[in-house]
């Protein structure tokens, strides 16, 4: 016995419930497919295997299962989540159960209550991918599925007749057109509270830089080309050399891993420990979210104004910490200095022998080597700087490669990894050379440590922003010189200058898509590229950065003379009842206005009251054309035929949403030759 499928007659052939059906399941599936990357493997295989056996009984015109299989599949869902996540409560395992409920409710549909139960779990997801990203794609996509929702709940809204989608689409549309107004206003004028405006720590992208670093380490960040701050200079930007940001300075070193000194919150700074001279630079930065409690900002930046929600302080090692990770986007104007010294009056005890400590283990052959470089008698007195220039020239003659991919070192030994790469290979990153330069100066007596961060901007300035990539993530060093104080030393420049002097960074191997575009055009993909950050930066400074600050500014603009946030709550108050009475205004006007189907309903009882038919407004066309019927036979069959017709331009398969005026003039003139030939008795 063979089992034959119904053969698949087209979407206009199925019945009315079929149709909406799979038009809420491809609804879903648009929302839930942006979650995909972010849930399990086997919640994705779930989620997709249900909505696909609910289309197939959909078509079909299958039955829909038992309870007890939904129930059954969800208890099989929680304990898989709980062995996902170990707990149930949490931003992955909500958003892990929600995508599954979603889908099991679909095999629920059994009634209006149950549609509208979709609709609401709908509208929650929606919200939970903002949880993720709030960039402009996701916002475009989640605009589709608002719009597909509202659709489906208006095809709920309208059972009677077969509406086209076309319809109910451009019903929803215009309904959302008609809200957008008030959205817009809230959006301006609600005002921005603290935590209750926030998102959870976990809830949008990070920065690639880290509170530690090991060979290999930032050469993994170099191929992320999200963007990490975009920056504007009101009085033109500094030099590309010029443009390190600081980030996490790092000076412990346990023979493979450096870290600060300090990872709890820092203690105030000792502010003469940095004298600044020349003219400073002023710039304005949005820095993105990160989940260091770190602000990578221009050397030297001394100064940072209040920033709502977050306590910021500068450290003894001139980095920036925060009291909690960044989790928001923000963005503040200061100065930088570029021209600075620190520590120039000496280093404490402490702070010295920590500058100095090497693991007796760690690198002997490099060790070694920085021995007999003190040994020749040119560097026998030397001074910091001097040997700093030794080290720097030996990197320029001596083979170096600079490179994203060096391989592995240390994989047999890795006390002897340094070793691996100064002596044997010579092929690293920015890492690798900081890190090696750093153990040399420490075994000449010189105090070093490693300060990480980013070097350099795009090439191309997009609507006047300088944009910082984590792709230009970078290490490089510092030593103490008895005069100077801090010195920046950065052996990436000796050995890679196009990098430091014109930022131009080592790129990664382009993917299928990239690749294609490069071989038609080699400036397309930049253009391209350049065309969306704009877009996106534009979304970023006017719906992303919308602040409380920017409220204020909006209402003084406005003519309020010390704006506070009672006033924005003042005014949102004042329109939303301006509002509201416009809205009850037009309802109220709305209602005394009839609907074009009881306007022809009243027509067709007047034009049969003189036939001696009472016609009630609830009477369908039918019965009406069934008393013509029965009072004049065969000389009401024109009239009895026009309102079989009505019947069925209303309420057939090609429903019409207006009257025809053509029609109810041929009722008209049936009616009156019905009248001049009499009643049939």
């Amino acid at each position: 016995m063979t089992t034959t499928l119904p053969r698949w007659r087209g979407l206009r052939h199925l019945p009315r419930e079929a149709r909406d059906t799979l038009f809420l399941l491809v609804v879903i599936a648009w929302t839930v497919l942006p979650h995909v990357g972010h849930l399990p493997l086997w919640c994705s295989l779930l989620t997709a295997t249900v909505l696909m056996w609910r289309a197939w009984l959909a078509a079909t015109n299958s039955p829909l299962p038992g309870r007890w299989l939904p129930v059954a599949v969800l208890v099989v869902a929680t304990a898989c989540t709980l062995l996902s996540f170990r707990t149930l409560l949490g931003k992955e395992p909500g958003v892990t159960m929600a995508v599954v409920l979603m889908a099991l409710k679909t095999l629920e549909l059994r009634a209006r209550r149950d549609a509208f139960v979709v609709f609401f779990l709908g509208f929650f997801l929606v919200l939970t991918h903002f949880l993720y990203s709030q960039s402009l794609l996701v916002a475009f996509a989640m605009l589709g599925s608002v719009w597909g929702m509202l659709t489906a709940l208006v095809l709920a809204h309208m059972p009677v007749g077969r509406p086209p989608l076309r319809q109910a689409g451009a019903l929803a549309l215009r309904t959302a057109a008609l809200g957008a107004p008030v959205m817009v206003l809230l959006f301006l004028l609600f005002p921005r509270m603290g935590p209750l405006w926030g998102v959870p720590q976990d809830a949008l992208a990070t920065t690639g830089l880290s509170n530690e670093l090991s060979f290999g380490s930032v050469a993994e960040i170099a191929t992320d080309d999200r963007i990490a701050m975009r920056l504007r200079f009101p009085d033109g930007a500094p030099a590309p050399s010029q443009l390190y940001f600081r980030g996490p300075v790092l000076t412990r070193f346990d023979g493979r891993v450096w870290s600060p000194l300090n990872t709890d919150y820092p203690l105030p700074p000792r502010d003469e420990g940095l004298v600044v001279n020349g003219q400073g630079v002023r710039y304005e930065v949005t820095l993105e979210p990160s989940r260091l409690p770190v602000l990578a900002l221009l050397d030297a930046t001394p100064a940072l104004p209040r920033l709502d929600g977050l306590w910021t302080r500068r450290r003894e090692d001139l980095g920036w910490a925060t009291n909690r990770p960044v989790r928001e986007r923000i963005r503040f104007a200061t100065t930088a200095y570029p021209n600075f010294r620190l520590d120039a009056d000496g280093l404490s005890q402490a702070a010295n022998a920590e500058a100095l400590r090497l693991p007796e283990s760690v690198a002997p052959r490099t060790r070694a080597w920085a021995r007999e470089l003190r040994a020749q008698p040119a560097l026998a007195r030397a001074d910091a700087a001097a040997l700093s220039a030794a080290v720097m020239q030996h990197i320029r003659s001596s083979g170096y490669t600079y490179t994203l991919a060096p391989g592995a070192y240390g994989e047999v030994d890795p006390a002897a990894a340094i070793d691996e790469f100064w002596l044997d290979r010579r092929e690293g990153f920015c890492e690798h050379f900081a890190a090696t330069y750093v153990v040399i100066l420490r075994e000449l007596g010189v105090p070093a440590r490693i300060v990480t961060g980013f070097q350099g901007t795009d090439p191309t300035v997009v609507d006047g922003f300088h944009i910082v990539r984590q792709s230009q993530a970078h290490a490089w060093a510092e030593y103490w010189h008895p005069a100077r104080g801090w010195t920046r030393a950065d052996p990436t420049a000796a050995v890679a200058p196009e990098r430091i002097f014109s930022s131009r960074n080592l790129r990664p191997p382009p993917g299928l898509m990239s690749g294609a575009i490069d071989t038609v055009s080699p400036e397309l993909s930049a253009r391209l590229r350049a065309l969306w950050e704009s877009v996106d930066n534009r979304w970023n400074q006017w719906v992303l950065n919308y602040a409380r600050g920017q409220q204020l500014d909006l209402l003084s603009r406005l003519g309020f003379t010390a704006p506070s946030w009672q006033d924005l709550a003042r005014l949102l108050v004042l329109v939303l009842t301006g509002l509201s009475l416009a809205g009850a205004a037009w309802a109220w006007w709305d209602r005394q206005r009839q609907d074009p189907w009881r306007r022809q309903a009243l027509a067709i009882a007047a034009l049969l009251r003189p036939l001696g038919i009472e016609a009630a407004l609830h009477d369908t066309p039918r019965q009406l054309a069934m008393l013509v019927g029965q009072r004049f036979g065969d000389a009401g069959e024109p009239l009895a035929r026009l309102l079989l017709n009505l019947e069925r331009e209303r309420y057939g398969p090609s429903a019409i949403t207006r009257p025809s005026s053509a029609w109810l003039s041929a009722l008209r003139g049936a009616s009156r030759r019905l009248r001049s030939a009499g009643p049939i008795t």
